[in-house]
């Protein structure tokens, strides 16, 4: 149906505007609620640690700085130089885009039109010019609003998911910097382990030659060293490949392979080091709802899949669009812009879906199995986050106590290598005794560094479980909760 005639009165106009702003806007979605988070109340406790635990202000200050200026400086350039992050950033951008023009679909829109017929015959000739409003959806049912809504959560969503690929992509370089700086501790040792046992197969070679050493000594004194060279060349491929990997996670900028201030960082496996990563208070598991990216995407896309609910039923009721002209016709090109030469044109279209084979239905079941998809795929990310949390908090205790053990059977070892170098230069037992407890301390040696690694590794674990606070540039640690 088309209307046609002489242009309205402005306070008509802005009362159809008014009518209409009115009767669109409902919604069919139905109300949003949040689901029940599928896990327990609280942590399950894990064995303690022998000694008193460290105080809410101690534990703060060890988790909110790292003595290691180059992690600081490889972490910065990660964030801004990793391309992961980038696409992540990128995306976001688009989901922006893509809300900015789902919001649009909702507005009216209005451009300036000129038409001119001259037909060939001697029919009389057409001109008309003026704004036009072009199949404009009136949203009575909530369609357009709903779509709307459900972009605005996806660009919500996005931007949770580029907040996770950031914690994740700093974990990774605070992992992959310890595991450098252990690979570096493990190599130290074994060069120390082949320069001493090299010295210790020449004398040996002396004492064969003299007659107070048996070959079986000699040869167990070559195998030490042909074991601590091998050991020196896997933790030096080690190195390397941490280093590599440090160089990709910062996008091959100088930071990876720029000094690494040897002489202010303090050693791995010493207290000094291990001072960056001091304990964490995890809070309560319904904190992580607010503090992991991760479940907060969750929750957005759920959100979102609720809203295409109230699209796809929308889609049974009637649309109407609106199209109108408003502007100058007349016959004649000359007088288009003269005095009454003002016109309108308005033509409303209504569609009424009656037989569509099934396809809205389809629509509606499939916006519901995805909204149950979302809801799963939410409560299973809140599951997997306090599992993770759960994880490391046991990690944290044990790994604790792993150490202090390693330590004793290191120190331990350390007094029987002393005693049976002793008892050897007395001639109390042969050099086997001796070549039997280096062994013995130089896997303790490992050992103790590799359960060292392993706690700093659960650390930065940890942090990430919840939420990604670790370090100063790293994102900043909460104090300890009570």
């Amino acid at each position: 149906m088309t209307i046609t005639g002489k242009a309205p009165r402005p306070s008509t106009r802005l009362a159809t505007l008014c009518g209409i702003a009115l009767l669109s806007g409902c919604s069919l979605a139905p109300p949003y609620e949040r689901p029940t988070a599928p896990i327990p109340a609280s942590y399950q406790p894990s064995p303690a640690a022998p000694g008193a635990a460290p105080d809410k202000a101690q534990a703060a200050a060890q988790c909110m700085r790292h003595p290691d200026p180059r992690l600081e400086r490889l972490v910065a350039a990660a964030l801004e130089h990793n391309r992961d992050l980038k696409i992540a950033m990128a995306r976001v951008e688009e989901a922006r885009a893509l809300n900015g023009l789902q919001s649009a679909a909702r507005r009216p829109a209005v451009a300036f039109e000129a038409t001119s017929t001259n037909p060939a015959r001697d029919n009389e000739s057409a001109h008309q010019a003026g704004l036009a409003l072009s199949a404009y959806e009136l949203d009575f049912f909530g369609k357009a609003k709903s779509l709307s809504d459900a972009a605005l959560h996806e660009f919500l969503a996005t931007g949770q998911a580029q907040r996770t690929v950031r914690v994740s992509l700093i974990a990774e370089v605070a992992r992959t910097y310890i595991v450098e700086r252990a690979a570096d501790a493990r190599a130290a040792l074994a060069r120390h382990a082949v320069a001493s046992r090299r010295k210790a197969v020449a004398l040996m070679d002396h004492r064969l030659a003299a007659g107070a050493a048996s070959p079986l000594e000699v040869q167990q004194a070559k195998t030490l060293v042909a074991a601590a060279e091998a050991e020196l060349i896997e933790q030096e491929l080690s190195r390397e490949r941490a280093a590599n990997q440090l160089s990709l996670l910062t996008g091959y900028s100088d930071a990876a392979t720029g000094p690494e201030d040897a002489r202010s960082a303090p050693a791995f496996g010493t207290d000094a080091f291990a001072a960056g990563w001091g304990p964490l208070q995890p809070g309560l598991p319904s904190e992580l709802l607010a503090a992991r990216p991760d479940i907060m995407a969750a929750e957005q896309r759920l959100i979102a899949a609720n809203a295409q609910i109230g699209a796809a039923r929308a889609a049974f009721f009637p649309s109407i669009r609106l199209t109108a002209l408003g502007g100058v016709a007349s016959n004649d090109l000359r007088s288009l812009f003269t005095a009454g030469s003002a016109a309108w044109q308005f033509v409303p279209q209504l569609s009424l879906p009656l037989f569509d084979g099934g396809r809205n239905q389809s629509n509606l079941d499939l916006a519901k199995a995805r909204e149950t998809i979302a809801v799963a795929d939410y409560e299973r990310t809140i599951q997997i986050a306090f599992r993770e949390v759960s994880d490391a908090l046991a990690g944290q205790t044990l790994l604790e106590r792993d150490v202090a053990s390693r330590r004793t059977l290191r120190d331990l070892e350390e007094r029987r290598h002393a005693l049976a170098l002793k008892r050897y230069r007395a001639g109390a037992v042969g050099y086997l005794d001796v070549l039997d407890a280096e062994r013995s301390l130089f896997a303790a040696d490992q050992a103790l560094l590799d359960a060292q690694r392993g706690r700093l590794e659960n650390a930065v674990t940890l942090h990430r479980a919840l939420g990604g606070s670790i370090g100063n540039s790293l994102g900043g640690c909460r104090p300890a909760s009570g």
